[in-house]
């Protein structure tokens, strides 16, 4: 065993304590040959420090395009040619895609929004939609809307909302290669204060978009510093007339090496598996990530990419003896 891994096992397995930046790089380092060995112990650090269950979230986009922002990676920007229209949907449609979610064995429904952050009507439009849910729906909602001002999170948490989601998109050396509209620190910022008012915080990001393997592990370490009770791992799906169009698609391996040392670096934190896994990583990609520190998976279709079915991945989780986790009903 590489001396990186006999590290890994006392300080992360036995301790629960994440891995360091530098450790990190020497995870993402590891040849092809001890892949395996890695995955087998980041399985064995989620099952300890997060037990067997894997948390199903489904989402659903609210807004769909016209975004004015510029990441590199998304085609709901309204900058570039990424054929993505400005769509609205209606109350009745939110709803219905809740109860779909509801019916996967989903716990978590998150309503997502491509703007740089909500104004008056979008707001009013999420809390009519979160009223007309919890009236039919037993889920917890989440909220993906960009970001916000201190009076908008106290609203959102007055609102009911779940769970958050804020990414910090990469690490922050490199966020100017990706978004030149905002800050890294305005979405530190966001992040900051969703936990602030109580609301769990979902903070992930993308790999595979030209960074190194050291910004790879920064992007880990400062996730970790931020501490979200869940981290999104998204692999690039390069979208035509975005930026980031022509780019590879990231190697299965490297993919594989990034959800270990992820899982290394906060062996406490949900680890979901989220776009562009389907393509970078395949079924049998799929398996290995489930069985290399992954435990929460979106299920159906992402926002403006297609996913796997929600029965293929159920499919597999009961394949593999993983349970489903079930709603937490408060009183």
């Amino acid at each position: 065993m590489s001396e990186i891994l006999v590290k890994a096992r006392e300080q992360v397995l036995e301790r629960g304590e994440g891995l360091s930046e530098s450790d990190l790089v020497e995870v993402l380092k590891l040849p092809d040959a001890s892949i395996d060995e890695l995955l087998a112990l980041a399985h064995e650090v989620r099952v300890k420090w997060c037990g067997e269950e894997v948390e199903v979230e489904g989402i659903i986009s609210l807004k769909t395009g016209g975004c004015p922002e510029d990441c590199h990676f998304c085609s709901q920007s309204g900058q570039f040619t990424s054929p993505v229209r400005a769509v609205w949907l209606n109350i009745p449609e939110l709803v219905e895609a809740a109860k779909e979610t509801a019916k996967t064995g989903a716990t978590e429904f998150c309503i997502v929004a491509a703007v740089r952050g909500p104004d008056e009507r979008l707001m009013s439009q999420v809390k009519a939609g979160i009223e007309a849910i919890q009236a039919e729906v037993e889920i917890n909602i989440a909220c993906s809307l960009g970001m916000l001002t201190q009076e908008q999170v106290d609203e959102l948490a007055a609102m009911g909302v779940h769970r958050y989601n804020h990414n910090l998109e990469s690490a922050r050396s490199y966020f100017s290669d990706v978004v030149t509209t905002h800050s890294f620190e305005e979405r530190w910022a966001t992040c900051e204060m969703v936990k602030a008012a109580g609301m769990e915080l979902c903070c992930g990001g993308l790999v595979g978009m030209g960074e190194t393997l050291e910004q790879r592990a920064e992007l880990a370490a400062q996730l970790a510093e931020l501490e979200p009770h869940e981290v999104p791992l998204n692999f690039l799906n390069p979208r035509p007339g975005t930026p980031f169009g022509d780019m590879e698609i990231m190697d299965g391996k490297d993919a594989l090496r990034t959800i270990a040392a992820f899982r290394l670096a906060m062996p406490k934190t949900i680890l979901r598996y989220a776009g562009g896994r389907e393509l970078t990583l395949g079924d049998l990609g799929t398996r290995e990530g489930l069985l290399g520190g992954i435990n929460a998976v979106i299920v159906g279709n992402y926002l403006t990419t297609l996913g796997r079915p929600a029965t293929a991945d159920l499919d597999l989780l009961a394949d593999l003896k993983m349970p489903v986790k079930e709603l937490q009903k408060t009183l």
